[in-house]
C-alpha cells in the first residue's frame, strides 16, 4: 500500500541532498520556458493575438456609420477597464478553473482531474525540494493525492477519448510520438510516481523511471501539446473579449439580429466572406451534434 504520510522524496533524501534535486527542477523549468517560447515563435501564436488586437483596436476605433459604436449585441463597443477585469474573472472561474470549455460533462471531469492532480503533483513537489521540508505529512498527502488524480484522469482520457474505436476507429495501439507526446509523459509520470512511493523511494529502478518520464514530459515541450497549456487560458480572454466588443476577428456572431429587432443586421451578414453563406441561417451546419458518431 501506499503510505499517504510520506513521500518517497524522503528516503532519497538520504543519499542525495536537497541541492541536487533543486538543480534538477530548475533545469526543468528552464526548458519549460525556453521550449514554450521556440513553440510560440514556430507556431507565431504571439505575432498572431498582437495582429488580432491591433486589427480590433483599429476597427473599434473607425466607429463609421455602419458599424457604429454602442451596446447593442453583434456591434461594436468600447470595453471599460471593468468590462475587461470581469471577462478576465470569467476566464479564469470558467474556462481554467472549472475547465468550461468543455461541452461533456464525463470530458470535464476527466479535464479536471488531470490538471488539478498535475497542479498539486508539482506544486507539492517544489514545496517540498525548495522548502527542504520532506517529513512533511500534510504535503507528503498532497503529492500523493495529486499523483493519484493524475493517474486516473490521464488513463481515463485516453482509453475513454484519445482511444475510440467507435467514433473514430482508433485502437490503443495506434501512437503518434509527437501527437501523443504529451499524454504518454503525463501518464508515464503519474505511473512511476506511484510505483516509487509504493516500492518506498530512494533510488533505484522506480526513481530512474521517475526521472525518464519526468525528463520526457518538461524537456519535450517543443515537440508535445504541453505549451498549450498556457496558450489555452490566453485564447480564452482573447475569444471572450472580442466577443465581447463585437470585433469577433470580423466572423459573424451566433446571432445575426442586432438585439432589438428580428430582422437581419445587415453588418453580420456582410461578416461572411462567401457570398453564398451571407443569407444562410446561422444554425446552418449544427446537425452534426443530433447525433453520437458511431459509424465505425
Amino acid at each position: 500500500m501506499i503510505d499517504f504520510s510520506t513521500t518517497p522524496i524522503a528516503t532519497l533524501v538520504e543519499t542525495i541532498g536537497y541541492e541536487s534535486m533543486q538543480t534538477y527542477v530548475i533545469v526543468m523549468i528552464a526548458l519549460v520556458v525556453l521550449m514554450t517560447i521556440a513553440d510560440l515563435i514556430h507556431k507565431g501564436s504571439t505575432t498572431y493575438f498582437f495582429d488580432a488586437a491591433a486589427k480590433a483596436e483599429k476597427q473599434l476605433a473607425a466607429g463609421d456609420a455602419v458599424c457604429t459604436v454602442g451596446k447593442e449585441e453583434g456591434r461594436l463597443s468600447q470595453l471599460s477597464a471593468g468590462d475587461k477585469a470581469g471577462i478576465l474573472v470569467s476566464t479564469i472561474v470558467t474556462d481554467v478553473a472549472t475547465a468550461g470549455e468543455f461541452a461533456n460533462p464525463v470530458r470535464r471531469l476527466v479535464h479536471i482531474l488531470t490538471m488539478y492532480g498535475f497542479i498539486l503533483f508539482n506544486a507539492a513537489t517544489a514545496m517540498i525540494i525548495f522548502g527542504e521540508n520532506a517529513a512533511d505529512a500534510t504535503l507528503a498527502q498532497v503529492w500523493n493525492t495529486g499523483a493519484v488524480l493524475l493517474f486516473i484522469g490521464t488513463f481515463w482520457y485516453w482509453f475513454s477519448f484519445k482511444v475510440d474505436t467507435e467514433s473514430e476507429g482508433i485502437s490503443w495501439t495506434s501512437i503518434t510520438l509527437r501527437k501523443d507526446m504529451f499524454s504518454l509523459s503525463l501518464m508515464a509520470t503519474s505511473v512511476t510516481a506511484l510505483g516509487w512511493s509504493y516500492t518506498g523511494g530512494g533510488e533505484g529502478i522506480w526513481f530512474a523511471l521517475v526521472i525518464l518520464s519526468t525528463a520526457s514530459l518538461f524537456g519535450g515541450v517543443y515537440w508535445s501539446k504541453f505549451s498549450h497549456m498556457f496558450f489555452k487560458p490566453a485564447a480564452a480572454y482573447n475569444k471572450r473579449i472580442i466577443q465581447a466588443n463585437g470585433t469577433n476577428e470580423n466572423l459573424p456572431h451566433e446571432t445575426r439580429f442586432g438585439g432589438k429587432t428580428a430582422a437581419d443586421d445587415e453588418f453580420q451578414k456582410n461578416r461572411h466572406s462567401m457570398e453564398l453563406l451571407k443569407d444562410a441561417p446561422m444554425d446552418m451546419g449544427l446537425g452534426i451534434k443530433r447525433e453520437a458518431p458511431k459509424h465505425y
